[in-house]
């Protein structure tokens, strides 16, 4: 599937509701510390382990990295580009490291989903690209 592919594009808008959907609870204090009750309560009941206490600095870039996700995900909803594939995919693939990153030094384990899926929608974003990469070295070694 090519980049500038319709379903190429379902892909980014789908990405972009997913990430404004998990996010959004994320953008304000009082939002996120909700959230933070319901993940802890949640990773809790399925054995996941708890959230570590809610700090004023934990809120502030959890409050940071929502505004600015979500903005990111109503531009991909509004208005999904090949470039926007590209860029969130780069995007996930350094949130996916982060999320791994913090998961081996401790990090709560209700954290797997959300790399499962992050890691899965970088993926989907990314691979198209790798074919448009081949076909033109394809077509450059072939001017030479």
């Amino acid at each position: 599937m090519p980049p500038a592919a319709p379903a190429y594009l379902r892909l980014v808008r789908t990405s972009g509701w997913y990430d404004l959907i998990v996010t959004a609870g994320f953008a304000t204090p009082w939002t996120y510390a909700l959230l933070h009750h319901l993940l802890s309560a949640g990773g809790d009941a399925v054995g996941l382990g708890t959230m570590p206490a809610l700090t004023p600095m934990q809120t502030l870039y959890a409050n940071l990295m929502g505004s600015v996700v979500v903005v990111w995900s109503v531009l991909r909803v509004v208005r999904p580009l090949p470039l926007h594939g590209l860029l969130d995919g780069t995007a996930r693939a350094l949130f996916s490291l982060w999320q791994a990153y913090a998961l081996a030094h401790g990090g709560p384990a209700v954290l797997w989903p959300f790399l499962v899926l992050e890691a899965a929608f970088g993926l989907a974003q990314l691979a198209p690209w790798a074919g448009v990469r081949a076909a033109t070295v394809r077509g450059a070694g072939q001017g030479s």
